[in-house]
C-alpha cells in the first residue's frame, strides 16, 4: 500500500514530495491487444503516470445495459505492469471531442439542457453507472493491494504501482464544469456520490485558467487544477488568487489539437511545444500532457463542436483519427516532439528511478500493400429495412433521440398532398444533414447544408427547387457527431422541428432508423439481401451508389495498416467486423488506420463500406502503416 496526498506545496508519496509526470492515453481509442506498447511508449518519454477518461456512453448503451465496463480495469492493470501511476477522470462528461462528451443519447434527450446539474432525472442514472464503475477504480487504489488475485502483477521496478498497491492515485470530479455550468451544489453531490462509492484517493477539478472557469468548476477542499497550451505562469498567477496553496498542475497541456471535416491540418511546432513544456516544470509544477498518445475515434464515436466564441454557429464535425499531433503518433511512433519532450522531461525524472527505459520498437506493420476488391452490394433501403429499427408512424418527424439512435442515420418518409403548385420543401431544426427524394429522384441539396464538412449554424433548410403535389418524399438524415462541448451540448439530431411545404407542416411521416452498432453483429450483417455489382464494370469507374458495399482479402503477413477508398464520399468502414469509423472525401484525414490485430493471417478477411453518398471505384487499398 502507498499513501498518496495532496499537501500545501507538494504531491507526497510517503511523505515524500513527487512530482507527477503524466500522459493521457485514452484506452477506449486504442486496441486493446496495443495497450502494452503505448503504455510502454510513454514511460519511454519520461512520464511516472498515465491519465485517461471513461466514456459512459461507450459503457451503457442503454439504461441499466452495461457494456465490458471491466476494460477500464484490465487498462489500469496494464498501467501498473508498466510501472506507471493512474488518474482517472470519469465524467460523468468528458468532452475529448467524444459523441456528445460522454453523455448517453438516451439521457441527453429528454433531459436537454438539465444534464450536469443537480437535477434529481439527472442524478439518478449517474448514481448508477458510478456504482457499477467505481469498484473498477476502488480496487486499484494506490492505498490498497492492488489488483484481484490473479491479475497483472507488479512490474517489479523500484517505487513502481503495484508493488506496494494499486496504481490509482487522483480521480478528478465532473471536468472543466466552470466552462458549463455554475451549480455548485452539483459538484458537491458528485464529490459525496464518489467518496460513497468507496473512492478514498484525492479528488480533483480541472478548468481553463480564467476566474469564471475556476470560480464556476472549483469544489471548496478540492485540489483545483488548470489547462493550458502555453503561459504556465501566467495560467499559475491564475490558479494561486484562488488557491493560494495546494500543488500546481496543469492537467491538460494541450501539446497539439484536434481536427474537423472540412478544415485545415493542425500541427504545433516541436521545439515550440517544448519550450511550453519546460515553462510547467520550472515553474515547479506536476503536468499532464494532453495528449500523449491521441489514438483513433474508432467506432463512430468522434463528436462535434460548435463554431465561435461562444460555441453557437456552425456545427464543425471531428475527423475520425484522434493523433492530436502528440509526440506519440496515431499509429504509435515516436515523432520530433517526442524526442524533444523526453529531453526535457529527462531532466525532472526522479533519480531514484534510473535512466529511461529504451523506446520500444514499433508494432509490426503490414507487409505489403493489399487490394480488397469489393464484389457484392446492398442498396441502402435493403440495409435500413433489415438491420434498422422498427418504423414508426408519427405526425413529425421522431427525432435520432426519439428513435433510439446514438450512432447512425434516420430514412423518413411522407407525402405532399396534390393537386398542388411547386413550393418550397423546408426541414425545421435539422441536425446534422440530409439526402430528400422527390418521387424517386434525389434532390439538390437542401439550402444551406454544406457540401463541406460545417453544417450550417441556423437549423431550418429548404430545398432550392420547388416540390409540386401530390409526391412522395424521402428524407434520409445523418448525424456527424453530437456536440462535445459548449451550451450546446446535449442538442437533439434528426429533424427536429417538423417538415414544411408552403408553410403548411406535413404530417403522417414513417421514420426508420439504423444505429452503426447494429452492424456489430456480423450474422445479421450477413442476411443483408446482397447482389453482385454490375457485370463489366471499368476498371477505375466508380459506382455511384449509396449503400453497403462487401468485399473479401487476402493478409501475408498481418500488421498495423491504412485503408483508403478511391472516389468514395462518405461512409463507414469496417474491417473483420471491427468499426475504423467514418471516412469523408473534404478531408482532412484521407486513410483510416486498421489495427494490425484487427486483421487475420492468410484468407477470410472481409472490408464493409457503408456508402452514404456516392459510392466509388470497386476497391479499398489497405497499405503498411
Amino acid at each position: 500500500m502507498t499513501d498518496f496526498t495532496v499537501g500545501d506545496k507538494d504531491f507526497l508519496l510517503d511523505g515524500r514530495p513527487v512530482r507527477l509526470l503524466s500522459g493521457a492515453l485514452h484506452y477506449f481509442r486504442v486496441h486493446e491487444a496495443q495497450w502494452d506498447h503505448r503504455l510502454a511508449m510513454l514511460r519511454a518519454m519520461g512520464l511516472n503516470c498515465v491519465e485517461t477518461y471513461v466514456p459512459w456512453n461507450l459503457h451503457e448503451p442503454g439504461p441499466g445495459r452495461f457494456h465490458d465496463v471491466g476494460a477500464l480495469g484490465r487498462f489500469l492493470d496494464a498501467a501498473r505492469e508498466a510501472g506507471l501511476w493512474a488518474i482517472v477522470r470519469p465524467g460523468p462528461y468528458i468532452c475529448a471531442e467524444w459523441e456528445n462528451g460522454g453523455l448517453p443519447h438516451w439521457l441527453t434527450g429528454p433531459l436537454g439542457a438539465r444534464v450536469r446539474t443537480g437535477d434529481p432525472e439527472f442524478l439518478a442514472p449517474v448514481e448508477r453507472w458510478f456504482r457499477e464503475l467505481l469498484p473498477q477504480v476502488v480496487a486499484r487504489q494506490c492505498d490498497r493491494g492492488g489488483g484481484a488475485p490473479g491479475e497483472r502483477g507488479a512490474p517489479g521496478e523500484r517505487g513502481a504501482p503495484g508493488e506496494r498497491g494499486g496504481p490509482v492515485i487522483m480521480v478528478q470530479i465532473e471536468n472543466e464544469y466552470g466552462s458549463y455550468g455554475s451549480d455548485q451544489g452539483y459538484l458537491r453531490r458528485l464529490t459525496e456520490l464518489v467518496r460513497e462509492c468507496g473512492v478514498t484517493v484525492p479528488l480533483f477539478t480541472s478548468d481553463g485558467p480564467e476566474d469564471h472557469m475556476l470560480s464556476g468548476g472549483s469544489v471548496p477542499g478540492l485540489l483545483a487544477t488548470v489547462n493550458f497550451d502555453r503561459h504556465a505562469r501566467d495560467a499559475f498567477d491564475v490558479l494561486r488568487r484562488h488557491r493560494p496553496t495546494g500543488p500546481l498542475m496543469c492537467m491538460e497541456f494541450w501539446c497539439g489539437w484536434f481536427e474537423h471535416w472540412g478544415g485545415e491540418r493542425e500541427a504545433r511546432d516541436p521545439a515550440e511545444a517544448a519550450d511550453a513544456l519546460r515553462e510547467v516544470l520550472e515553474s515547479g509544477a506536476s503536468v499532464n500532457i494532453y495528449m500523449a498518445h491521441g489514438g483513433t475515434s474508432f467506432g463512430g464515436w468522434a463528436g462535434a463542436n460548435r463554431a465561435g466564441d461562444l460555441r453557437l454557429g456552425a456545427l464543425e464535425p471531428d475527423v475520425t483519427s484522434y493523433d492530436y499531433d502528440a509526440p506519440i503518433d496515431e499509429a504509435g511512433r515516436p515523432t520530433e516532439k517526442f524526442r524533444l519532450f523526453r529531453e526535457v522531461l529527462a531532466r525532472y525524472a526522479d533519480e531514484r528511478d534510473g535512466p529511461l527505459p529504451p523506446v520500444p520498437d514499433a508494432p509490426p506493420a503490414l507487409a505489403a500493400p493489399v487490394e480488397a476488391a469489393i464484389t457484392e452490394w446492398a442498396p441502402l433501403d435493403d440495409v435500413v429495412n433489415t438491420l434498422g429499427g422498427p418504423e414508426t408512424e408519427s405526425v413529425a418527424p421522431p427525432s435520432f433521440e426519439d428513435l433510439d439512435v446514438d450512432r447512425g442515420l434516420v430514412r423518413h418518409r411522407l407525402r405532399v398532398p396534390g393537386p398542388r403548385r411547386p413550393g418550397p420543401l423546408t426541414l425545421l431544426g435539422l441536425r446534422d444533414r440530409a439526402v430528400v427524394y422527390v418521387d424517386g429522384v434525389r434532390a439538390a441539396s437542401p439550402a444551406g447544408v454544406s457540401t463541406g464538412g460545417r453544417a450550417r449554424a441556423e437549423d431550418d433548410v429548404s430545398l432550392p427547387d420547388g416540390v409540386a403535389g401530390p409526391a412522395d418524399v424521402e428524407i434520409w438524415v445523418e448525424s456527424l457527431g453530437r456536440v462535445n462541448y459548449g451550451p450546446r451540448l446535449g442538442e437533439l439530431k434528426g429533424v427536429t422541428g417538423g417538415v414544411l411545404h408552403e408553410g403548411q407542416f406535413l404530417h403522417g411521416v414513417r421514420s426508420r432508423g439504423l444505429r452503426l452498432d447494429a452492424l456489430d453483429d456480423a450474422e445479421a450483417v450477413g442476411r443483408v439481401p446482397y447482389k453482385p455489382l454490375p457485370a463489366g464494370l471499368p476498371e477505375g469507374e466508380p459506382l455511384t451508389d449509396r449503400g453497403l458495399y462487401r468485399g473479401r482479402f487476402t493478409v501475408r503477413g498481418a500488421g498495423d495498416a491504412s485503408l483508403t477508398l478511391p472516389a468514395w464520399t462518405r461512409g463507414f468502414v469496417w474491417v473483420n467486423g471491427f468499426c475504423l469509423g467514418r471516412y469523408w472525401s473534404v478531408g482532412p484525414q484521407r486513410s483510416l488506420r486498421v489495427p494490425g490485430p484487427v486483421l487475420r493471417e492468410g484468407d477470410g478477411n472481409e472490408l464493409w463500406v457503408l456508402e452514404l453518398d456516392g459510392a466509388g471505384e470497386a476497391r479499398g487499398r489497405l497499405t503498411p502503416a
